[in-house]
């Protein structure tokens, strides 16, 4: 069973975002629990949180098909101890809501090093950032998201992804979450079917095809191996119809929320719509 939606808009409370989920034809979503750009979130009133659980228990939304995203601040490898230490404050307190909310995963993206720390450094930070958390929270997984490899972001190789969760001392609380996008940017050719089945062989063989927890969908403006994070909507880029084609058709992708991020919302439910349409067999 393929599980395909959207990160929907909480604009008015996050009770309504599995409403709008459900509106755009979509079996699973991804929202933000807070604010994307500020470090500090208003809390989440208790009549929210039973509006939230009871929408997602009208819609058929359970905790395995919603994956919620941190906001954009944080930085888990930060080099600076002051925004470090803000970072894993806000980290713990993005956690902490989702587990209110009654969820069992946060996506975010590992990290930087900003030129200021050696690689491996940055991933040991983010490692024991990760494990800092997790010490002092329960029922929620920890989802690494890779990148496009971007300036001094981290995580835009299986190889990098697979050191922290090394480093992860409760392994059943990390998983991984591959953006589409992301993937192509950094250099993994999942555009061709000898590229995609080399990419995934080579993710079964450094990270485990246990870890993966979820997955966005994104066409890619850019080229292979450009390094640069610009998301196109389905069929508009270079991974093109074909790629999602076979994507949606691959049973090993089956039970895990595939979220789009595509920049037109607008055609979301006509996105949702034709992945669903190209499905051969499930």
């Amino acid at each position: 069973m393929k599980y395909i939606g959207a990160h929907v808009s909480v604009a008015g409370g996050v009770a309504n975002a599995p409403v709008r989920a459900h509106a755009i034809g979509a079996k699973a979503f991804a929202l933000f629990t807070g604010s994307s750009n500020r470090w500090v979130s208003k809390e989440i009133s208790d009549d929210e949180v039973e509006k939230f659980k009871d929408n997602c228990n009208l819609y058929g939304y359970t905790p395995a098909v919603i994956l919620p995203h941190d906001n954009f601040l944080i930085n888990l490898g930060s080099p600076d101890e002051k925004k470090l230490a803000m970072s894993r404050k806000s980290f713990l307190d993005e956690v902490n809501r989702c587990s209110r909310l009654g969820l069992t995963m946060l996506n975010f993206h590992p990290g930087s090093h900003l030129n200021e720390l050696e690689e491996s450094d940055c991933l040991d930070r983010i490692a024991e950032s990760i494990n800092i958390t997790l010490n002092k929270t329960h029922g929620v997984t920890a989802v690494l998201e890779n990148v496009a490899g971007q300036g001094s972001n981290i995580g835009h190789t299986f190889e990098q992804l697979a050191h922290i969760i090394d480093k992860v001392e409760d392994k059943t609380r990390v998983g991984v979450c591959i953006d589409t996008c992301h993937a192509y940017s950094a250099g993994y050719d999942l555009g061709t079917e000898e590229g995609y089945e080399n990419t995934w062989n080579q993710f079964d063989s450094i990270i485990g095809r246990n870890y993966l927890k979820g997955m966005h969908l994104n066409d890619d403006k850019r080229e292979l191996g450009s390094r640069i994070d610009r998301h196109a909507s389905i069929g508009q880029g270079t991974l093109g119809n074909q790629f999602f084609t076979r994507l949606v058709n691959d049973p090993q992708l089956n039970g895990i929320p595939m979220i789009l991020e595509t920049p037109d919302e607008d055609i979301w439910a006509q996105e949702i719509a034709w992945l669903y349409g190209q499905i051969k067999t499930e």
